[in-house]
C-alpha cells in the first residue's frame, strides 16, 4: 500500500528531540542488547517514539496520525537511514530526511508519513544495508518466525496488545466495580447517549463502543497504558491477575472468577485495601513473597480505570467521548446548564474549539 509522505518541518522533530532526547546520547552499535537498554534508559519517556502526532495541515484527513520517524546519529554521520514497515510495502524501505538547524546537520533523521488511526504496526530501521530495530522506541514484539521487531500504534487502536484475554476478562469485573457506569441510571444514559448521536459519529462510534467489553473502553486503554507509557507497571498486572484469579476461587470455589457476582469483588477490595504486606490482614489465596503489597496494586488500578474513562478518546478510552457526557449529564445546573462543559476545550470533530490547528 502507498503511503503518503508529510513534511512538518524540522523545528517539530527538534521540539521533540530536544525534549525527550537531548540526555540520551547516541545509541550503541546494533545488537548490544545490555548497552541499547542503558541507552533508552537515558532518554525522558522514550514511549513517545515514533512521534503519534495531529495532522498538522488544516485540510488534512481528521482519520489519519502524523507519524515520525526518529533515528538519532551524530551531525555527518554519511549513513544512509531508512525505515521499514506494515504500514507500506515491505519490499520498498522509505529513507529519513537529515533535520537541520540553521542550516547545519543536527545528527537527527527523520521521516514522517500519514497512517490511519485504531492501527497497529510493527517496523526496523535500515542503516547502510543492516536491518536494527529501533534504539528508541521501547516497544517490541517477536513475530511468528521467532524474530523481534519494533512496534508502535495509533489513536483509538482497539484490539489488546499485551494483556492475555483471561487477564482481559478479570480486568473488566475489577474495573466495573470501580467506575461509576454500571448502575441502572448510568446504563440508562450510555444507551440514550450513543443512540443520539448523528448518523456520521454512530458510523465511526457505535461499533467501537458496542464492540469492546466494557462500557466506555477502560479495559482497553488500560491494555495500551501498559504497552505504552505505563509499560513500568505491566508486571504489576501480570503477578497481581494472577493472585487475585487464586484469591477469588478460594474465597468461592464455586464460580469462575469472571462469572462471579459482585459482591465477591467488593469483599476482595476490602480485603486488598487492608493488606500491605503478609503480616497485615492477609489475603487467603495471596502469596505475599510474588507480591507483597495488595493495597498498592489497588492504588495502580484505580488511577489507570478512572484515567482510562476519563482521558481523551485517543488514548482508546472514553469511546465516543461518553465518559466525559456522562459526567457532563450528571454534573448539572438546572438554572445554568451544566457544570462540565468539555466540548469548548477539544478539538474538533470531538468537540467544538477550533484552535487545534
Amino acid at each position: 500500500m502507498a503511503v503518503r509522505i508529510f513534511e512538518p518541518g524540522d523545528d517539530y522533530v527538534l521540539n521533540h528531540c530536544t525534549k525527550y532526547l537531548s540526555r540520551a546520547g547516541l545509541p550503541p552499535a546494533p545488537g548490544d542488547d545490555a548497552r541499547n537498554e542503558s541507552f533508552r534508559a537515558r532518554i525522558a519517556e522514550a514511549w513517545r517514539f515514533p512521534i503519534i502526532g495531529f495532522m498538522r495541515d488544516a485540510d488534512a484527513d481528521p482519520d489519519l496520525n502524523l507519524v515520525t520517524f526518529v533515528y538519532k546519529t551524530s551531525p555527518g554521520d554519511p549513513r544512509q537511514v531508512q525505515v521499514l514497515g506494515t504500514f507500506s510495502e515491505l519490499y520498498r524501505s522509505i529513507s529519513l530526511a537529515p533535520v537541520r538547524f540553521e542550516d547545519q546537520d543536527t545528527g537527527y533523521r527523520a521521516l514522517s508519513v500519514g497512517i490511519p488511526k485504531a492501527q497497529v504496526h510493527t517496523y526496523k530501521y535500515v542503516v547502510d544495508g543492516r536491518y536494527v530495530l529501533d534504539p528508541i522506541n521501547p516497544q517490541r514484539v517477536i513475530l511468528g518466525n521467532g524474530r523481534p521487531w519494533s512496534r508502535f500504534f495509533t489513536d483509538g487502536y482497539l484490539q489488546p496488545l499485551v494483556l492475555e484475554p483471561w487477564e482481559i476478562r478479570l480486568l473488566y469485573r475489577l474495573v466495573e466495580q470501580i467506575l461509576p457506569f454500571r448502575g441502572k441510571e448510568a446504563e440508562n444514559f450510555l444507551k440514550r447517549y450513543y443512540f443520539g448521536l448523528n448518523r456520521e459519529q454512530r458510523k465511526t462510534d457505535m461499533p467501537k463502543a458496542f464492540r469492546l467489553d466494557d462500557s466506555v473502553g477502560e479495559v482497553n486503554a488500560i491494555d495500551k497504558f501498559l504497552a505504552r507509557e505505563e509499560a513500568h507497571r505491566l508486571a504489576d498486572y501480570q503477578l497481581c491477575l494472577r493472585q487475585i484469579d487464586r484469591a477469588l476461587r478460594r474465597q468461592n470455589p464455586v464460580l469462575e472468577p469472571a462469572d462471579m457476582p459482585a459482591q465477591d469483588f467488593v469483599e476482595l477490595y476490602e480485603k486488598m485495601a487492608k493488606s500491605h504486606g503478609s503480616g497485615d490482614n492477609p489475603i487467603p489465596g495471596w502469596n505475599y513473597d510474588e507480591y507483597g503489597n495488595p493495597s498498592f496494586f489497588l492504588y495502580i488500578l484505580r488511577r489507570h480505570a478512572v484515567t482510562a474513562a476519563f482521558a481523551h478518546p485517543k488514548y482508546a478510552g472514553n469511546v465516543g467521548a461518553a465518559g466525559w457526557a456522562y459526567l457532563s449529564e450528571r454534573y448539572s445546573d438546572p438554572a445554568a446548564g451544566t457544570l462540565f462543559d468539555w466540548r469548548p476545550a477539544i478539538e474538533r470533530p470531538i468537540g467544538t474549539s477550533a484552535y487545534y490547528r
